[in-house]
């Protein structure tokens, strides 16, 4: 049985949070009181509805109370996310999801009792400091405070080298969970470049100049390991 996920609030991340949940193939509930966002969705979403989304009887309408996760995305409008949050809270939704702009929005929204929250706009800038700090970097993701994981570009001293050659996890308490390469590959009679992933590689695998490692490990080390590259 398919889950369904309630999208409350369709600016730019909540429809692409609803656009990517139907790719994976659940059912999206999609709200908005914007007829406009509602219209440009109405194709994506398995239901897509116009309404006063502040409004607890008009939720409440709309079956909202049998999601199994709601998205509340309207961050910017800090009093409206948490009348929805509320009353969402009251209909009995066990799962939300609430975007948040600072951390006392998100605080209040914590208090509430929301299951999480995530503050894109943060995180994003967060991600991009990072890649302008360390131009090594191709993409961080944060896993835990202090830990990490990173694409880094395969530092010229380790080319032609083994990953067991490179003591990567000896030298700089890293962990390697997978190599990135770019191979020529014909395409309807085109000699082309694509990006081939290698999981979980052996510690006998070659890594070559243009490769992208990409590593696991403490925020520290790979800090270390990035600046060094």
């Amino acid at each position: 049985m398919k889950r369904l996920f309630a999208v409350i609030g369709l600016g730019r991340f909540g429809y692409s949070v609803a656009e990517s949940l139907v790719q994976k193939g659940c059912e999206v509930l999609a709200i908005d009181r914007d007829e406009s966002k509602i219209q440009a969705i109405s194709d994506i979403a398995t239901f897509a509805i116009q309404c006063d989304v502040t409004d607890e009887r008009t939720l409440k309408s709309v079956s909202t109370q049998n999601v199994d996760v709601a998205v509340v995305s309207i961050g910017e409008n800090i009093e409206a996310s948490i009348m929805i949050v509320q009353t969402l809270i009251e209909m009995g939704v066990k799962s939300i999801i609430a975007k948040a702009m600072t951390a006392i929005h998100g605080k209040i929204m914590s208090n509430l009792g929301v299951t999480e929250v995530i503050y894109p706009e943060r995180d994003a800038a967060i991600r991009l400091a990072h890649r302008l700090a360390s131009p090594k970097v191709l993409e961080y993701l944060e896993l835990a405070p202090g830990y990490s994981v990173e694409e880094v570009v395969v530092p010229e001293r380790f080319a032609g080298m083994s990953l067991e050659e490179t003591e990567i996890r000896e030298n700089h308490n890293l962990n390697v969970i997978g190599i990135k390469k770019q191979v020529n590959r014909m395409i309807r009679g085109q000699l082309k470049k694509e990006d081939a992933f290698n999981f979980n590689p052996s510690s006998g695998d070659r890594i070559e100049k243009g490769d992208v490692l990409v590593m696991i490990g403490k925020k520290h080390d790979l800090d270390l390991f990035s600046n060094s590259a």
